[in-house]
């Protein structure tokens, strides 16, 4: 089996042929005794698990969309299954401050989607029958490409939370792209997740990887590092660990024992190199990245410690359009614009310069205010932390940065000298406010909203 050390280094200057397209895709790739979940109770396999998202499809309406705020993975899945089952679109909310049931159409018009026609919630019961009689004569159901199956919402990192359509189609080659990146197969993979299947990463990795590849992915608590570390021990090997930055910082501070790990892969943020370093040599492991986005799902990977270029996912295109634009083109989706700036290198690969909007200039000078952030938290003693722009910045030429850190015993005058050491003076903050924490979701991003607060608070 190869992993993250061995599958950047194939050639990948050549594409693969084109292939023609099947009329449907299957909701499961697999067999029938398949292990697909494990929870703290035990196996679900491929049959049970068809036997309850039937049952659960019976109780949804025929069409329209289906508000899935399961906070449980499996419970997820089921009803991600259901709705498809029964021919509707499953509405993914951008973060899991869920409403009751009762109010979830009022809950989503503010959240600017649309108006849900069901609400599914965790259900382990109906999940225990279905495990009980099994599938109904065995029948994977299977789905045309253009089958509108999910609607995701962006983080609102950039600004208020977007809406946008997934195609089964587009679904389900994504997530053989990502089985064959990874090498998973043919032996199962033990797939422990930290990130919450709302999100297109925890989707993509921990929900859809186990439809469609040799992956079993855990259902239990993982979130914080003695969960963590607990559900690792909880699954056989070989192990794949898939989370953030943040939880790798946090899991490396707990100086917990973690049983072998095959991979750790991570998203959401950029992940630091030297973090990296310390994961690999602490763990004996590769540490791979994947860049993605909400409007593209997963792009690209690249194992962190080797070098800074992107290898693109197999199937996957990059186009270069007007003003540095680059845009993604995908089996049956749309061609998405990135608000991205790359450095195409070929056909499949490339370099992150950073978010477009994410850049500043002070003074004729330029930079990105992710690479600033990056200087912060690399400083010793700081657990976390952001750069942040004024709102006036460009039309106020007294404005200046401000810096944001969770930095216990630490003082703003250290973190600003061990700044000032790094970073052009034009660009040091006006201030550096130590915080208790910051504002992230429970996907680990701080959104345009949150940031303005903090930096209005501080002002």
């Amino acid at each position: 089996m190869k992993f993250a050390c061995e599958f950047l280094k194939r050639d990948t200057s050549k594409a693969a042929p084109a292939m023609p397209a099947p009329a449907r895709f299957p909701l499961l790739r697999r067999e029938g005794g398949a292990a697909l979940f494990q929870s703290p109770h035990g196996v679900v396999r491929a049959s049970a698990f068809l036997a309850a998202a039937t049952r659960l499809a019976e109780r949804l309406p025929a069409a329209g969309a289906v508000y899935n705020r399961c906070e449980d993975r499996l419970s997820f899945a089921l009803g991600f299954a259901a709705a498809m089952i029964a021919g509707c679109r499953s509405d993914l909310a951008s973060d899991r401050l869920a409403p009751p049931p009762s109010d979830a159409r009022l809950w989503l018009a503010d959240k600017g989607a649309a108006d849900p026609a069901a609400c599914v919630i965790d259900a382990p019961a109906l999940l225990a029958a279905g495990a009980r009689d099994g599938a109904p004569d065995g029948i994977d159901p299977a789905f045309p490409p253009t089958h509108l199956a999910a609607r995701a919402a962006t983080s609102g990192s950039t600004g208020r939370p977007l809406t946008h359509d997934k195609s089964w189609g587009s679904l389900f080659t994504r997530s053989l792209a990502a089985a064959e990146r990874f090498g998973f197969g043919p032996s199962p993979v033990s797939l422990v997740g930290t990130v919450p299947p709302q999100h297109m990463y925890g989707f993509e990795t921990t929900v859809l990887l186990a439809f469609h590849a040799p992956v079993v992915s855990w259902c239990g608590p993982a979130f914080f590092p003695h969960d963590i570390a607990a559900a690792l021990h909880a699954m056989p090997p070989p192990r794949v660990l898939v989370t953030t930055p943040l939880q790798i910082r946090a899991l490396l501070e707990a100086g917990l024992t973690l049983p072998a790990l095959a991979l750790v892969i991570s998203a959401t943020a950029p992940l630091d190199r030297d973090l990296a370093a310390r994961a690999e040599q602490g763990w004996q492991t590769c540490v791979a990245e994947i860049f993605g986005a909400t409007e593209a799902g997963s792009i690209a990977t690249r194992r962190t410690t080797e070098h800074e270029i992107w290898e693109v996912y197999p199937g996957l295109g990059l186009v270069a359009g007007a003003d540095g634009v680059v845009s993604v083109t995908a089996p049956f989706a749309p061609e998405v614009p990135l608000a991205d700036e790359l450095a195409l290198i070929g056909g499949t690969s490339f370099r992150l310069l950073g978010r477009r909007s994410d850049v500043v200039k002070l003074a004729g000078n330029r930079v990105s205010l992710a690479s600033l952030t990056r200087v912060l938290t690399a400083i010793s003693g700081v657990k976390d932390g952001v750069f942040v722009a004024p709102r006036d910045l460009d039309a106020d030429p007294k404005a200046r940065l401000l810096a944001f850190a969770v930095a216990p015993g630490e003082t703003p005058e250290a973190i600003l000298a061990a700044l000032r050491r790094e970073i052009a003076p034009i660009f040091l903050p006006r201030r550096v406010v130590i915080v208790p924490s910051l504002p992230r979701n429970s996907f680990g991003k701080l959104n345009a909203e949150a940031l303005a607060a903090l930096a209005a608070g501080a002002r």
